[in-house]
């Protein structure tokens, strides 16, 4: 199955979904050492975002959220790619400044476990 999106920030990614209902604050929301959700009651909270798929609504919070992004990058530990309802600016910055692949404006539903492969590139998701 092919799902079409917007292209946010470009670039290929294959990984398996990791899926929330609900918004991510990176700063202090996603422990850019260990890549670890910390933020307390979220769906996701003691889940690893490394090299997943991360499909979530939006992002909220502070701009410092796109550097959190970027540290997660040089940590080996963000998201493979990023998949959005729809993409807010700090999430935006901080994908396209650590090369993470992004595609917004998903109505289709993508289940936790689904191998996809993102081609940011074209715009296009596939569920392997």
């Amino acid at each position: 199955m092919e799902i079409k999106g917007r292209t946010i920030s470009k670039g290929v990614a294959v990984g398996e979904a990791l899926v929330t209902s609900q918004q991510i604050s990176f700063y202090g929301g996603v422990d850019p050492d260990s890549g670890i959700v910390v933020e307390k009651g979220h769906e996701l909270e003691g889940k690893c975002i490394a090299e997943k798929v991360l499909v979530f609504p939006s992002g909220k919070g502070s701009t410092v959220g796109s550097y959190t992004l970027y540290r997660l990058r040089k940590n080996n530990k963000a998201p493979a790619a990023i998949i959005n309802k729809e993409c807010d600016p700090v999430v935006a910055v901080g994908a396209i400044i650590s090369g993470i692949p992004l595609i917004d404006k998903i109505e289709a539903k993508i289940k936790n476990g689904d191998m996809l492969k993102v081609d940011a590139n074209r715009g296009i998701i596939t569920v392997l």
